[in-house]
């Protein structure tokens, strides 16, 4: 197994070093990776791989089984529509394909500018505020289709 190209920062390397030893160590330091790249590059995970001794099957595994972890580098905006019981009930769905559709992208998949990437999410704890999407860090509550293409358009210019 080669590590590929990947450099991992002074803070990330100590950070790495200090957990491979904790018992449960993986997934904080998985955290810590994507906190770094946006995402869990494979050359990332395979030098984890390396430095800890954790298979790399293994973590694989974790990667995949949290919804939170992501193998493909998102878009500069991060688009998170909230697929919740109440927003789910209240046109989550919707509010996903509208938003995929506009952007013209299938999941795992950022637009062609590299601007946006769209996250199905199980809950952003705003549920009084159902429908719910956030870009970014900013929610955006009680949604329709129809405001969509405005929100977005705001996201374009910067």
């Amino acid at each position: 197994m080669v590590a590929g190209d990947i450099e991992f920062s002074g803070e990330l390397q100590s950070y790495i070093d200090e957990w491979s030893k904790k018992e449960g160590g993986l997934v904080m330091m998985l955290h810590r990776i994507q906190n770094e790249f946006g995402y869990v590059p494979r050359a990332a995970a395979e030098k984890l791989s390396l430095i800890s001794g954790i298979p790399l099957a293994k973590i694989y595994g974790v990667i995949t089984f949290y919804h939170f972890f992501k193998t493909t580098k998102p878009g500069k905006h991060r688009i998170a529509v909230c697929m919740g019981t109440a927003c789910y009930l209240k046109g989550g769905q919707d509010l996903l394909e509208e938003t995929r559709s506009i952007l013209s992208i299938e999941p795992d998949e950022m637009t062609d500018d590299g601007l946006f990437s769209v996250d199905e999410v199980r809950c952003l704890g705003c549920c009084g505020l159902a429908p719910v999407m956030m870009i970014d860090n900013e929610v955006y509550g009680k949604l329709t289709k129809e405001q969509l293409p405005g929100i977005i358009a705001k996201y374009r210019s910067f």
